[in-house]
């Protein structure tokens, strides 16, 4: 059996990574996250710009970029500016998107956070707009990039579970919910669990339907659909796929986190694999784990460790997917395309809470 999990390599190393970023956005995701995986990874920022010019001007010097531009118009006219790394609330993107490519005469590529979008149709337009000037776009889908979420993948490729029977999630951790997200109504579905169902389409491929039952979050006191959200997606060979993501935890006082966490667990015909997500711990470093048995190994636990972290350590993979695709002419492997499908899975989440039945997702791309 090969043990070698390829775990120090999370991400291929871009064929070219020199193309110059445009970072659009300067809150927490961009400063403290991206822009510092970026450095690790040696990519090079071109430049930022801002809805708030000042807070760019303070994100260019703590994170050493050399241009600050007032207006994303701005920042498009500048030929050094091959990538678009855009960072904004998500009924924003589309509007970003549309004027990159209309206005960015220099953009080989753009990377997009997730959620794409606040529904699916929007989404399918951002993504047709891409299209039609054959622009690349990546959705900085990451915790497919977490390094239990890869290393269970490369078992799970590899059979030593052989056939998935059962995935599950829990999550027991408390989000921090921006401001922005107070007008959409859509609360954890949409901006925390779309997390965990990109991660099961990434290891076992589509599901055919979804079922989802949720509460409001007692803590959140703006208006929101979903709250503590449970829900199993259902798969055409018998395996389910389930997750709790339980953003309440409790009654929680200053002072007391009450322990959160995120487990995981696959049982398959062949093996167990379960694992743990540091993320709760951010910003204090704690590595994600994975330990799994296999039958022809009976017995023995395999308790593969590593030192890096999700936030900000696998950031770096999908502006390198980004890259890769732009040099080799080849579809991201979170290509906009491909995330559609994740958005999908998201909407029929919805439909689902409002009309309390398993929805299936075809529905939802065929426009029914």
């Amino acid at each position: 059996m090969d043990l070698d999990l390829n775990l120090q390599h999370l991400f291929p190393k871009p064929a070219r990574s020199d193309f110059g970023i445009g970072a659009v956005g300067a809150g927490f995701i961009m400063r403290d996250v991206q822009l510092r995986a970026y450095a690790d990874a040696g990519f090079n920022v071109a430049a930022i710009t801002s809805r708030t010019p000042e807070i760019a001007r303070e994100v260019a010097d703590l994170r050493v970029i050399p241009k600050v531009y007032d207006t994303l118009a701005e920042m498009l006219r500048d030929p050094a500016v091959e990538i678009l790394d855009i960072a904004v609330p998500p009924d924003r993107q589309l509007a970003m998107v549309q004027q990159a490519v209309e206005q960015g005469a220099y953009l080989k590529g753009i990377l997009a956070q997730k959620p794409l979008a606040v529904n699916y149709e929007e989404a399918r337009r951002v993504v047709e707009v891409c299209a039609g000037r054959k622009l690349p776009l990546v959705v900085n889908q990451n915790m497919r990039y977490d390094q239990s979420i890869r290393a269970l993948k490369t078992i799970l490729d590899r059979g030593y579970l052989g056939i998935p029977v059962l995935a599950t999630i829990e999550m027991r951790a408390v989000p921090h919910w921006q401001a922005w997200l107070r007008d959409y109504h859509r609360l954890t579905l949409l901006n925390m669990s779309i997390h965990h169902i990109d991660c099961f389409r990434y290891l076992f491929g589509d599901p055919e339907s979804i079922f989802v039952s949720a509460r409001k979050d007692p803590r959140t006191k703006f208006a929101h659909e979903d709250g503590i959200c449970l829900y199993i997606l259902e798969y055409g060979d018998g395996l389910r796929a389930t997750a709790w993501d339980d953003v309440w935890t409790g009654p929680r006082t200053e002072g007391d986190t009450l322990n959160p966490y995120i487990k995981w667990r696959v049982e398959g015909t062949e093996g167990i694999a379960e694992g743990t997500i540091g993320w709760p711990n951010y910003p204090n470093r704690c590595p994600s784990t994975m330990t799994f048995t296999t039958s022809s190994h009976a017995g023995t636990w395999f308790t593969p460790r590593w030192q890096e972290v999700w936030f900000p350590d696998a950031f770096g993979g999908p502006m390198a997917d980004l890259m890769n695709a732009i040099v080799t002419g080849t579809e991201p492997q979170t290509s906009g395309a491909d995330n559609l499908k994740t958005m999908a899975i998201i909407e029929a989440g919805y439909q689902s809470l409002k009309e309390r039945r398993s929805v299936p997702i075809f529905g939802i791309t065929a426009g029914k």
